[in-house]
């Protein structure tokens, strides 16, 4: 306790404790500080200003909100994809043979319009 008590005081760092006192380990004055000192080595202490804890709420909020949004177009897809199968096996075509273009058929009937009809 007097070698944790002489550290804390701040007269003397660890080092200097140890060699005074014939400590063979290295970090042995430091853990003994650590473990029984009054906590004012080895604790990190963070300090935040009031902003800086509602941005980090924010950020995490927004977060969830990315991961919802992601997993619905996630669900989305493989509804799309699901849907598309099951079109296709009622026409009795593959979904391959679906998607692609005809030979020389335009696809919607928007692009057989020319600019001036409607």
């Amino acid at each position: 306790m007097q070698v944790v008590r002489e550290v804390e005081s701040g007269r003397s760092c660890a080092w200097a404790v140890q060699r005074k006192h014939n400590i063979k380990g290295t970090n042995t004055v430091m853990r003994w500080v650590r473990q029984y000192g009054s906590g004012k080595y080895g604790k990190i202490i963070r300090v935040e200003q009031a902003d800086e804890v509602n941005e980090l709420a924010r950020l995490r909020s927004q977060l969830r909100q990315a991961k919802e949004a992601l997993a619905d177009a996630h669900m989305e897809l493989a509804l799309e994809k699901a849907f598309l199968n099951v079109a296709c096996e009622q026409m009795g075509q593959s979904a391959e043979a679906f998607k692609k273009k005809q030979a020389g058929r335009r696809r919607t009937a928007r692009s057989r319009r020319t600019p001036g009809s409607k």
